[in-house]
C-alpha cells in the first residue's frame, strides 16, 4: 500500500500534470497545501500581497505559457478575494486550477441554518458555481484523486476555463492510501453537436469565398486559445482573405501584412469598421462576437454581409437568435477540425485577382479616414499624445516582447495606434477587463516564460488597484518594465460623462474626488529606476532609454486630462458611424451600403 497525506498528493499530482509554479497567499485553512507545494521539488510557490493578484497572476501564467494557472487562497475573505481573477479567466475560457482551504468538516455549517459555524467559513464553491466550469467542495479524502481528474479535465474539455477545488483543513492532513483512491471518467460525449460541423459545410461556406466580392474574416482570441495561429495565416494566405481583428487577436499578424485591415469594434479603427459593416461577407474565427465587437444594436452588424461563424460553444451560436442578428451558417467546432477540414480540401480558387477592387478600396479607407482621424486627436505638441507615444513604443519594441496592457482608454489606444511585429504577443483581459490585471499578470507571465520581454502598461487608475504587487516583482528581481499612462484620472469614465452627463466627472477626477501618489517616490520605494515622459519631442529618446535599461524601471507618462479615445461609437449608432463624426458628405461617399438614418442625422 502507498500511504500519502493528501496534501502532498495534490502537489504530486499538479507535478505530473506540469505544473512548475503555484501563486498564493498563506492563510490558516490553507497551510497544508502550501507546505506541501514547498515540499515539493519540481514546483515554486509565488506569495503576491492580495488573493486577487495571485488568481490574475495564474489566469496570465496559462495564457502564456498554454498550460493550466494554478492558485491557492485561504477561506472566507481569501477565497471570495479570489473572485474577479477568476472572472477574468472565465470570460476569456483561460483552464485556471483554484484550490481554497475550508474549515473543518466537523466546523461546517452544513444543514443547521446558520450562517456561520467555523472560523472564515465561506461556502466558496457555491458563491463561484456561476463562474467557473466546476467548483466542488471535497467532503471524503478519498474523492481527492477523482476531484482532481475531473477538474483538470473540465478546465481544459471543449470550451476551456476556471475550476475552483475547496478542501477542508482536516482532509488536507489526513492520510489517504493511493492505491484505494477511485478515478474519474468522462462520460461526456463529443459527438453530440446542436449545428452541423465543419466537414458537413465545408463545401458551403468555399462556395460563399468563391462567391463574394467583399469579404472579411474576423478573428478573435480563440485562434490563441486553440493554438491554431499557424493554420489560421496559412488559411487567410491561401484564399487571399482580409482580416479584421478583436483586441485578444491583435497580436495575430503585422501590421506590414496586405492582409491586414486593423482592429474593429466600438473601440477599434474606423477605417477597419467601414470594411466590416461593409462586407458582403463576414467569416467570424475564434470570437464570440459580444455587443464590443458588433455595436448595439447588434442589428447593425455587418448588416448585407453574408455571415459565417465557427465556434466551439453552442450556446454562443445559438444567442444571435435572440437579437434578431441572423447568420448564414453557423458551425460548432473546435478551430483545429475547421482549419484541418479546409486543408483537406482541394479547393482551388485565386481570390488575389478577384479581390483587387476590394483591396484598393481598404487600402484608400486606411489612409484617408486614419489621416482624419490623427487630425482630430492633434494636440500641443509641447504635450503628450498617446496615439503618437503608443505609435512610437510599437516602432521600438524588440520582437520578443508580451505585453500586459490593462483596461480603460491605455487599452482602447494601444489598439487603435500600435503596428505589431512578428512575436510580439498583447496580453489583457479582454471580457472581464479588471482594473488593475496588467501587473499581477506581468508577474505571471515572467514565470511562464523568463526569457521573454515581459512591458506592463496601465493607466494611473488601474495601477492603484494592485500597486502591492510591486512587492512580488521586488522579491523576485523581475525585470519589470512599468508604463504608467497618468492622467490623474479615469479618462474611459471622463469620456461616458461627456456624452451623457454634461463632463460632471464626479468620481472620476481629482476634483471629483480621487487622489494619487507622487510616482518617484513610489519608484524609490520599490526599488525602481524613474523616468518621466511629458513632451511629445521626448518620445523617442525616453522610450529608447525606458526599454533598452537593464533595470527594473517604471515611466510616468504624462498626458492631458483631456486626452479621449477618438474614434468610438456612441451606443446607439452603428460602428461605421464613430464619433467624432465624419461630415455627412464624407461619409456618405465611403459607404457601400445603404447607411441607417441615425446616420443620416448630424
Amino acid at each position: 500500500m502507498s500511504k500519502v497525506k493528501l496534501s502532498d498528493f495534490i502537489a504530486s499530482f499538479i507535478s505530473k500534470k506540469g505544473v512548475k509554479s503555484v501563486f498564493a497567499i498563506s492563510g490558516g485553512a490553507s497551510l497544508h497545501l502550501i507546505h506541501s507545494i514547498d515540499s515539493h521539488p519540481d514546483i515554486n510557490y509565488i506569495c503576491t500581497h492580495h488573493e486577487q493578484g495571485a488568481a490574475m497572476a495564474a489566469d496570465s501564467f496559462s495564457r502564456v505559457s498554454g498550460n493550466i494557472g494554478v492558485a491557492i487562497a485561504t477561506s472566507g475573505p481569501g477565497a471570495t478575494n479570489l473572485i474577479t481573477g477568476i472572472c477574468c479567466s472565465y470570460y476569456d475560457s483561460v483552464p485556471l486550477l483554484i484550490f481554497t482551504g475550508q474549515v473543518s468538516t466537523f466546523r461546517m455549517a452544513g444543514g443547521t441554518g446558520v450562517r456561520q459555524i467555523g472560523f472564515q467559513e465561506t461556502p466558496i464553491s457555491n458563491i463561484t458555481k456561476e463562474i467557473t466550469k466546476y467548483s466542488t467542495t471535497i467532503q471524503k479524502a478519498d474523492d481527492i484523486k477523482y476531484e482532481l481528474e475531473k477538474a483538470f479535465y473540465l478546465a481544459k474539455e471543449g470550451r476551456p476555463g476556471p475550476v475552483l477545488i475547496d478542501i477542508p483543513d482536516n482532509l488536507q492532513r489526513e492520510i489517504i492510501d493511493e492505491d484505494k483512491l477511485r478515478s474519474f471518467k468522462s462520460t461526456v460525449s463529443s459527438d453530440k453537436k446542436s449545428f452541423p460541423s465543419s466537414h458537413e459545410k465545408i463545401q458551403k461556406i468555399f462556395c460563399e469565398i468563391k462567391k463574394s466580392k467583399r469579404p472579411v474574416v474576423v478573428a478573435g482570441w480563440g485562434i490563441h486559445l486553440s493554438k491554431t495561429e499557424n493554420e489560421f495565416l496559412e488559411f487567410i494566405n491561401k484564399y487571399q482573405l482580409p482580416v479584421a481583428l478583436t483586441w485578444g487577436a491583435s497580436d495575430l499578424i503585422e501590421s506590414e501584412n496586405n492582409l491586414y485591415i486593423g482592429t474593429f469594434g466600438t473601440h477599434g479603427m474606423r477605417h477597419a469598421n467601414f470594411a466590416v459593416q461593409n462586407a458582403d461577407l463576414i467569416i467570424s474565427l475564434g470570437t464570440r462576437l459580444d455587443t464590443k465587437s458588433t455595436g448595439s444594436p447588434i442589428t447593425t452588424f455587418a448588416r448585407e454581409a453574408r455571415k459565417i461563424m465557427i465556434d466551439i460553444d453552442p450556446a454562443e451560436l445559438s444567442k444571435f437568435d435572440a437579437f434578431g442578428l441572423s447568420f448564414d451558417i453557423l458551425v460548432q467546432d473546435d478551430l483545429k477540425e475547421f482549419f484541418k477540414c479546409f486543408k483537406s480540401q482541394e479547393l482551388i480558387l485565386d481570390k488575389e485577382i478577384s479581390n483587387k477592387s476590394w483591396f484598393e478600396t481598404l487600402n484608400n479607407w486606411k489612409q484617408k479616414l486614419k489621416a482624419i482621424d490623427e487630425y482630430e486627436n492633434k494636440t500641443d505638441f509641447s504635450q503628450i499624445d498617446p496615439y503618437i507615444f503608443f505609435r512610437k513604443l510599437s516602432h521600438q519594441i524588440s520582437f520578443n516582447t508580451s505585453l500586459f496592457i490593462d483596461t480603460g482608454c491605455s487599452i482602447a489606444w494601444a489598439m487603435q495606434s500600435m503596428n505589431f511585429k512578428k512575436g510580439v504577443r498583447v496580453f489583457h483581459d479582454f471580457n472581464n477587463t479588471a482594473m488593475g490585471w496588467a501587473l499581477p499578470a506581468l508577474i505571471g507571465g515572467y514565470f511562464a516564460d523568463p526569457k521573454r520581454n515581459q512591458v506592463c502598461i496601465a493607466g494611473d487608475g488601474s495601477f492603484m488597484m494592485t500597486m502591492q504587487e510591486l512587492a512580488t516583482v521586488l522579491h523576485h528581481k523581475i525585470n519589470l518594465k512599468l508604463i504608467i499612462i497618468n492622467n490623474s484620472g479615469y479618462s474611459m469614465i471622463k469620456q461616458t460623462q461627456d456624452q451623457w452627463l454634461g463632463s460632471n466627472y464626479v468620481a472620476s477626477s481629482e476634483e471629483g474626488g480621487l487622489s494619487f501618489p507622487d510616482y518617484q517616490k513610489i519608484s524609490e520605494a520599490f526599488k525602481l529606476d524613474y523616468i518621466e515622459l511629458s513632451k511629445n519631442s521626448d518620445i523617442d529618446e525616453k522610450i529608447s532609454e525606458f526599454l533598452l535599461s537593464q533595470n527594473p524601471v517604471l515611466m510616468n507618462v504624462i498626458i492631458p486630462k483631456t486626452s479621449r479615445v477618438k474614434p468610438q461609437v456612441k451606443f446607439g449608432r452603428p460602428n461605421e458611424d464613430m464619433e467624432p463624426l465624419l461630415p455627412r458628405n464624407i461619409f456618405m461617399d465611403n459607404m457601400l451600403i445603404e447607411p441607417l438614418q441615425v446616420s443620416l442625422e448630424d
